[in-house]
C-alpha cells in the first residue's frame, strides 16, 4: 500500500476558499497540518524534529544488494559513505546557498521550505562484505551503490562413523 494515498490533500484550486463559522479556523488549522504531513514525502523530508533524512530504496538481486538515495542539490563532495562492523553509513550535509548580498537585501520570503543542515542513514549488511568491491555514483541528485554479496558458503554433509570401526582402525 502507497503511503501517499492514505493522505488527505486539499484542493489547490480553491485557495480563496473561506471557511466561516465557529470551525472554520480548526478547519483551516486542520488543512495546514495535512499540507506540512505531506509536504515531507518529497526528496530530503524534514521529520517532526527538524532532522534531514533522505528517501531510500534498498533492492537485491541474486548478486548485489542496490541502494538508492534521493539527495536534490547536493553533489559528490556532500556525501560520505562508510562501512564499519557490517553496518554502512551515509552522512551528507545540505548546506545554504550563497547569494549576493546586495540582490537579497531586500527580499521578504512569503514561504520557506527548503531544509539545509547534516543528514545520515546506517544499514545493517549481511557479514562477509568487501567494501573494497562497494560501488558509488551519483547523478542528477539520485545516489546509487551497488554492493556485490558475499559468497554463500555450501553446506557440507559430514559422515557420521561408527565408533567401534574407528577405534579397530587406530589399533591396526
Amino acid at each position: 500500500m502507497n503511503l501517499r494515498s492514505l493522505v488527505p490533500l486539499r484542493d489547490r484550486g480553491s485557495a480563496a476558499r473561506t471557511n466561516s463559522g465557529v470551525f472554520g479556523s480548526l478547519q483551516r488549522e486542520v488543512d495546514r497540518l495535512f499540507d506540512d504531513f505531506a509536504r515531507g514525502f518529497s526528496g530530503l523530508a524534514l521529520p517532526g524534529d527538524g532532522e534531514l533524512v533522505p528517501r531510500m530504496d534498498v533492492g537485491e538481486t541474486d548478486n548485489q544488494i542496490e541502494i538508492s538515495l534521493e539527495m536534490p542539490g547536493l553533489e559528490r563532495k556532500d556525501v560520505d559513505i562508510s562501512l564499519d562492523d557490517n553496518v554502512l553509513t551515509i552522512r551528507g550535509e545540505k548546506k545554504i546557498e550563497k547569494q549576493d548580498e546586495d540582490k537579497n537585501k531586500n527580499k521578504n520570503y512569503h514561504v520557506v521550505e527548503r531544509g539545509y543542515g547534516v543528514f545520515y542513514r546506517a544499514l545493517q549488511l549481511p557479514p562477509g562484505i568487501d567494501p573494497s568491491q562497494i560501488q558509488a555514483t551519483m547523478s542528477n541528485g539520485v545516489l546509487k551503490i551497488t554492493i556485490p554479496k558475499p559468497a554463500q558458503s555450501e553446506a557440507k554433509k559430514i559422515e557420521v562413523k561408527d565408533e567401534t570401526t574407528q577405534e579397530a582402525r587406530q589399533a591396526a
